[in-house]
């Protein structure tokens, strides 16, 4: 799975000289962790999450014209399927081997949520690494080994995957990531092993969208990471997470919104998006 040859993910539909430039990424083209871990550090960096199609009401296209057009040529961003999409195209392109899974998020909440969250499992030199570019200002800033104990500290921020016990004595249960935030470890999401395919990114895509149990339902949310701070915006309260774990929260009049999405989180709104974002919250 992922080879160009078989082209599960596009990749050969993909502009990837386009997307390698939109993301800032001038090195090398070979299926290698070097690579890897500068291609997720670099789409985090530069590809913001944001659910502006939603909010706005219209439909999220998922097939890889769309996510280059929308996020590579119009400078947007995108959600997780959005997100996972467009970086499997191009870790096909350049020939990595890899499945994608799908996660329960747990956001340190004891209910058991459906698995809508998409992430990568990538096979180098016999270990697995688990990459994710498509979680928010919460995604790791590079790939983990996909093992129980793993710890990474990666520009202040420290992760961890945890092997959970399974539901009889004796069995396993999942991986789950997680953050150490001030009062210890917080569980982000439990990983998924069976392997998922596009098809079913556009099933989790129309539950995240439409579905009036979904967060991301009729909910703006923004968020961007680098390595001193990450940004939320959440409807119209911008949030500030620092690597010591302070936070600085402030509102935003609607009218400051367009011009606080293009230089704060890098998402470009023609003058007709615009305005509607603001009379939505107006």
């Amino acid at each position: 799975m992922g080879s160009p040859e078989s082209s599960v993910w596009g990749g050969e539909r993909l502009d990837l000289d386009a997307y390698l430039a939109r993301i800032g990424y001038a090195g090398e083209r070979a299926p290698t962790l070097d690579v890897l871990t500068a291609l997720h550090a670099a789409h985090l960096t530069a590809l913001p999450f944001e659910n502006l199609e939603v909010v706005l009401g219209r439909t999220v296209r998922l097939d890889v014209e769309s996510l280059q057009a929308k996020m590579v040529r119009r400078r947007r961003g995108g959600t997780c399927c959005e997100h996972t999409l467009l970086y499997a195209a191009a870790l096909e392109s350049i020939g990595f081997t890899f499945t994608a899974t799908a996660s329960r998020v747990r956001m340190h909440e004891p209910r058991t949520r459906p698995a809508t969250h998409a992430s990568l499992r990538v096979e180098l030199d016999g270990a697995e690494w688990f990459t994710d570019v498509g979680f928010g200002a919460e995604s790791p800033r590079a790939p983990l080994r996909l093992r129980d104990g793993e710890i990474m500290r990666q520009g202040g921020w420290t992760y961890t995957l945890a092997r959970e016990a399974g539901p009889t004595p004796g069995t396993q249960g999942p991986l789950v990531l997680r953050r150490l935030r001030q009062d210890g470890w917080f569980d982000l999401y439990a990983i998924g092993t069976e392997p998922r395919f596009p098809i079913d990114f556009t099933v989790t895509s129309h539950f995240t969208s439409t579905h009036p149990l979904s967060p991301f339902h009729g909910t703006l949310l923004v968020q961007k990471s680098a390595a001193d701070r990450r940004l939320v915006l959440h409807h119209t309260q911008l949030t500030t997470y620092l690597p010591d774990l302070s936070t600085d929260r402030r509102q935003v009049a609607a009218k400051e919104l367009p011009v606080l999405l293009g230089e704060e989180f890098g998402v470009d709104l023609d003058a007709e998006d615009a305005a509607a974002l603001v009379a939505r919250y107006e």
